[in-house]
């Protein structure tokens, strides 16, 4: 069953009825549904479907010979193989001259390794033939970087060809939801913090079965999916892994600034620099500065993947006795850890909450930007924190996200006032997010400016 992704699906749909030539580039990291909307949008339309592997030039171009004559001549047993790409390309151009017809070649740097000057092969065929035509031309691929600056970048010879490009994106908290509709909020939530909304950990999950039995039988068993998921994705992105890897560890350990990632990890800090950029790129690290601070100094790194925040959270420890077959008693061990996990997953769902309800013009103001606030408080000259701060020029919401199993009183809404008290927005808003309610102290204390906003009432 598909789920999820309608805007993509809108906006293919309205390119695909222009009757016109269009180019879209969909990329996004691996496992996150690029195929299965390009299979759900092409599902009742006339569509080549080319999928690229890594090998050589006389493979795809068999491989890519079939897929055409198999949507075009569907009666030919034996379908000849085209003496060229360039052939192939215009033999498709030829099919699209005048009726709709979608061209998808997924994987396509798999495609571009294999095939020398194959980008320039497409520019030339777009220009001379395929923009007079009604081709709907799809290129897809799971290398970040190279979609980036081979398909959209400027140096590209397909710059300037495309018509949109789809960066796909995990679910958020509230579009993962719609998997697994059986569970509670909170058992969604957790859900959330261990697969991130990437939709092949999503379908890890077996509705049947309880949370606790999900999460042994998706880490603490050593032939789950996930038990090697980390491993396997950078084996198949990255040329030095267990170099990334130890990058990604020492992040996950509390190392979150570039001079302590390099010093656990003993690699140069300029070098290390350029091995975070490439995890950013990938969407496993994020590169973090505090919201409404001009220093660069308070930089820091933090994984922006779930999965493998939890994983190398709880796994790499639990190595030993996960292989010895007591995934069961691994769980018992960490359960109790998990509400403390959760606190920063319940963080970036509250501001997923808070950019919802932004679109929906629900709030105080529609707000500009928003994220975590860290630095030197000049009243208690202390470090502090804000969960979030939303915000425009003139105006801003101060946030507080507890995952505590009691509720938030009203220390926690002064000590968010305090805080508060240091920006110089003419006007301040306030929002309290708690997983167990509030004291009716907390509650009295309340101004017209603030909102109370219990979990359970945030996904209805």
């Amino acid at each position: 069953m598909f789920i999820g992704r309608e805007r993509e699906l809108a906006k293919l749909n309205e390119m695909y009825n222009s009757e016109k030539f269009e180019c879209a580039i969909i990329y996004g990291r691996r496992r996150i549904g690029k195929t299965s909307l390009i299979q759900e949008f092409i599902k009742d339309k006339k569509a080549i479907y080319f999928l690229s592997f890594e090998t050589s030039e006389r493979i795809n171009l068999e491989n890519f010979s079939k897929s055409i004559w198999n949507a075009t001549m569907i009666n030919i047993k034996t379908p000849p193989v085209f003496t060229s790409f360039q052939a192939a390309l215009e033999a498709v151009g030829d099919c699209a001259a005048n009726e709709r017809l979608i061209l998808v070649i997924d994987e396509y740097p798999y495609l571009a390794n294999s095939v020398k000057g194959i980008s320039s092969i497409l520019q030339a065929q777009i220009d001379m033939r395929f923009k007079n035509s009604k081709l709907f031309l799809i290129l897809c691929g799971s290398s970040m970087s190279f979609m980036e600056n081979q398909a959209l970048g400027y140096q590209s010879p397909l710059y300037g060809r495309r018509t949109a490009q789809f960066k796909i994106l995990p679910f958020d908290f509230f579009e993962s939801i719609s998997f697994h509709e059986k569970y509670n909020a909170y058992e969604n939530a957790v859900i959330y913090g261990i697969t991130g909304g990437i939709p092949q950990y999503l379908a890890q999950i077996d509705s049947s079965k309880s949370l606790k039995e999900n999460i042994i039988n998706s880490f603490f068993d050593p032939s789950a999916f996930l038990f090697e998921e980390p491993s396997n994705l950078l084996n198949q992105e990255l040329r030095e892994p267990q170099v990334y890897n130890d990058i990604i560890t020492a992040v996950a350990g509390g190392s979150s600034r570039l001079n302590e990632i390099s010093t656990k990890t003993e690699i140069e800090t300029a070098v290390c620099s350029k091995y975070l950029k490439t995890l950013i790129s990938l969407g496993i690290i994020k590169k973090e500065s505090p919201v409404l601070s001009e220093s660069s100094k308070r930089t820091i790194y933090r994984l922006a993947d779930n999965m493998f925040r939890f994983w190398y959270r709880f796994v790499p420890q639990n190595i030993s006795q996960i292989q010895a077959g007591a995934g069961t008693k691994v769980y018992a061990d960490v359960e109790e850890l998990i509400p403390v996990y959760m606190g920063e997953v319940f963080e970036e769902i509250c501001k997923q909450y808070l950019w919802k309800e932004n679109l929906a013009d629900r709030l105080p103001f529609n707000f500009r930007d928003a994220g975590r606030w860290w630095g030197t408080n000049p009243i208690r000259k202390s470090e502090q924190e804000i969960d979030i701060i939303a915000f425009d020029d003139n105006r801003a919401i101060f946030c507080e996200c507890k995952w505590r199993n009691e509720p938030v009183g009203n220390d926690v809404l002064n000590g968010l006032i305090e805080k508060s008290l240091f920006f110089n927005f003419k006007e301040k808003h306030y929002c309290l997010f708690s997983k167990s309610g509030f004291t009716d102290e907390c509650r009295n204390n309340a101004g017209s400016n603030t909102q109370l906003i219990e979990f359970s009432n945030m996904s209805k």
